[in-house]
């Protein structure tokens, strides 16, 4: 195999970064609501149903406005619960939720978290604005927007997959009439918003401007590079924060805070046309009359809203979703800005929020009327600034990032408002995100700052705790008494010392499980649950479906594709080896020098190096058929389209020393590590691509 068709394989764990995870994968699993889809999983026990109990009892449950606005403007909802991919299998199921569409109170789950994942069952056409301004939900993660232009429609964020965003087109045009896109809009820069893109539009009327794609400046380098360099990390944890693999159950998944999960059919991507550079940019497309507001830096590095001013209409893309957002997204992503993020929102008050007779959104449901619109608007602005002033505060007063989750919890006000509940992120991890983006992951004890490993650290607890037998002695008397994480603390550390031990696994599975009932965060839910499961079981196997494609692999930039190559370098075996290779793509213009040196693999662009070992040449379009896995380098070779000039050594070298990541690493420590390459186990499609995420 040579380097470059190895590089094709890049191409597969670099897809995983990119959208949302597929949840449940092309094999949904629908489970009895009524029996544990586990036959080691636990019931609920009496400290959880008690906690529950608590909860239900403390929370604004009488505020029941969420519910009369998820039904507003309802027109009609389809006959058929799933949509099918094209290669076959399910990409998106309705149906698998409806265990939740009962009176029944699950003592598996966080009462407010239930109430989300209700309200998360809307599904059909919705009318937000009359004659104006429609949206279909419960078709993907995320909403689709319709706006009813002179012409035709105007698409606001056209969700993951091109199946259920062609469904969702296919489905207005039905019931309201039948009219062309003229325009689509991405709100920002992650894939469950421009991923359906073509199941609404067609790429040559996109090119002759029949139709126009607008999004924010950033865009096109977000989409594609915002979680590449990390990609098979961050996809192997979506299991965890996605509960990706997890049975819809009472018991397993219930709910993705923003929607119910992400479609999982073909993700694809027509550049922008239009591309919305000032803060506040104002243009009027079919008739229709917007501001776009840039909000860089928020909940995606690239990101707007957008205002209709002669409709007093508010579109707030990503950032106002009724929801506390991830500060830090469990898979994996820089830290955000909460306090940019509190900045953004206030913006948008003062500039739009005075007028806004309608809210709308990428994902939950309208609010309408300026003073319901001015109250969340000002919860999430509030919230947001809370949990970086508030933990700054305590940092400031002493308190460390090891500590902070423990003590952080916002004003009772916001704890009062719906809209200020951390259910996509949550208090407890992103508080630990402030502290981390001001002050780092370190303490300040030295102790703290080269830890030992836990497989090190854990056998040295283990023996000064009299082995085994008395740990997992003490660890069932604190699951008896309701102290989970008490007994987490150390049922873990033996776990790690003695990763056969199937007994220790299981009790620390009851306690990670519990722990995750009683969560209001699906993402924190969804990893204890998910590690309850790797623990009894090792790591699930199932398919996801092939959701990535040529469209991302075009729009990943040869200096990305080059940079994610140094990581994927085995330094070790490159060790005292050296060369210069010049590439030059002549089709765009673009030229690089590749160096290995000191073990570590360089690139540069637009320069080339006068004494370099071998120069390949080969345009763009050809490079990208490789990258694809479609055509080898050799082919290319033998075919004339790609070049060599010099030494063709550095090929072999670099071939010999490149790494083919493993989706299945361990996690927790005897679960035992799968081969989950493409071909192979739980992700048997070629991987999906993702978002946090979303996240």
């Amino acid at each position: 195999m040579s380097c470059f068709k190895a590089i094709s394989l890049l191409v597969s764990m670099l897809a995983l970064s990119i959208t949302c995870f597929a949840a449940g994968g092309g094999e949904i699993v629908k489970a009895d609501p009524d029996k544990h889809f586990d036959p080691k999983g636990k019931l609920p026990s009496e400290f959880t149903v008690e906690f529950q109990n608590g909860q239900r009892k403390s929370l604004p449950f009488e505020d029941k406005r969420d519910f009369d606005e998820a039904k507003q403007g309802f027109i009609a909802a389809p006959e058929y619960k799933q949509i099918m991919a094209e290669a076959g299998h399910v990409a998106w199921d309705m149906g698998s939720y409806e265990f939740l569409l009962t009176d029944k109170e699950y003592d598996t789950i966080h009462p407010s978290l239930q109430r989300q994942a209700v309200l998360n069952m809307a599904y059909g056409l919705y009318e937000v604005l009359p004659e104006k301004i429609y949206q279909v939900r419960g078709y993907d993660l995320a909403n689709i927007t319709f706006v009813k232009g002179e012409t035709g429609w105007i698409i606001f964020d056209p969700l993951t997959a091109k199946e259920t965003a062609a469904a969702a087109l296919k489905f207005i045009n039905e019931k309201l009439g039948e009219r062309p896109v003229v325009a689509v809009v991405y709100s920002h820069s992650h894939a469950d918003h421009f991923g359906g893109v073509r199941g609404v539009a067609d790429q040559a009327d996109v090119m002759s401007g029949k139709v126009k794609i607008i999004a924010p400046v950033g865009f096109m380098d977000h989409a594609v590079a915002e979680n590449v360099y990390a990609g098979n990390a961050m996809t192997r944890r979506l299991f965890y924060q996605y509960g990706v693999l997890l049975p819809r159950s009472p018991f397993g998944h219930v709910d993705q805070s923003i929607g119910k999960n992400t479609a999982a059919g073909n993700l694809g991507l027509i550049p922008p046309t239009v591309i919305v550079e000032d803060d506040f940019e104002e243009m009027t497309v079919d008739g229709v009359k917007m501001v776009f507001q840039n909000t860089p830096g928020t909940e995606a590095p690239a990101e707007m809203n957008t205002y209709f001013p002669e409709w007093k209409a508010f579109w707030a893309a990503e950032n106002i979703t009724g929801t506390v957002h991830n500060i830090y997204t469990l898979r994996g992503a820089l830290v955000r800005d909460a306090l940019a993020w509190s900045k953004g929102i206030n913006a948008a008050l003062y500039h739009f929020g005075k007028d806004a007779e309608v809210m709308f959104a990428s994902h939950s449901w309208p609010r309408w009327g300026n003073d319901r619109i001015q109250e969340v608007m000002r919860s999430q602005r509030d919230i947001y600034a809370n949990l970086n002033n508030e933990v700054l505060h305590l940092a400031n007063s002493g308190v460390t990032v090891n500590e902070i989750h423990n003590v952080y919890k916002p004003p009772k006000s916001l704890q009062n408002q719906w809209s200020a509940h951390s259910y996509h992120g949550s208090e407890e991890h992103n508080s630990r995100a402030v502290v981390n983006r001001y002050l780092g992951y370190w303490d300040a004890n030295p102790a703290t700052l080269i830890p030992l490993s836990p497989r090190d650290s854990a056998p040295l607890y283990v023996e000064m705790m009299g082995g085994a037998e008395p740990i997992i002695k003490k660890g069932q008397e604190l699951y008896n008494e309701g102290k989970y994480r008490h007994a987490m603390e150390i049922l873990n550390k033996l776990v790690f010392a003695e990763p056969e031990n199937q007994v220790a696994k299981d009790l620390l599975a009851d306690v990670y499980e519990q722990i995750g009932y009683q969560k209001e965060s699906p993402s924190v839910r969804n990893s204890f649950l998910a590690g309850a499961y790797e623990l009894r079981n090792g790591i699930p196997s199932g398919a996801s479906p092939k959701t990535s494609g040529p469209d991302m692999i075009s729009a990943m930039s040869t200096e990305l594709w080059l940079d994610f190559l140094a990581i994927r370098l085995d330094s070790k075996k490159a060790d005292g080896t050296e060369f210069v290779i010049n590439l030059v793509t002549p089709d765009n213009g673009e030229k690089f020098v590749v160096e290995l040196s000191n073990a570590t693999l360089t690139n540069i662009v637009g320069f080339q190096a006068e004494d370099a070992d071998l120069t390949v040449t080969i345009d763009r379009a050809d490079l990208e058929k490789t990258m694809m896995g479609v055509v080898s380098m050799d082919e290319q070779i033998k075919s004339g389209k790609a070049k060599l000039v010099g030494d063709p050594k550095p090929i072999d070298q670099l071939k010999s020393m490149l790494v083919q990541f493993d989706i299945g690493f361990e996690i927790l420590p005897g679960t035992g590590a799968k081969d989950l390459t493409p071909e192979k186990g739980a992700f048997a499609h070629e991987p999906p691509a993702i978002d946090a995420l979303t996240d």
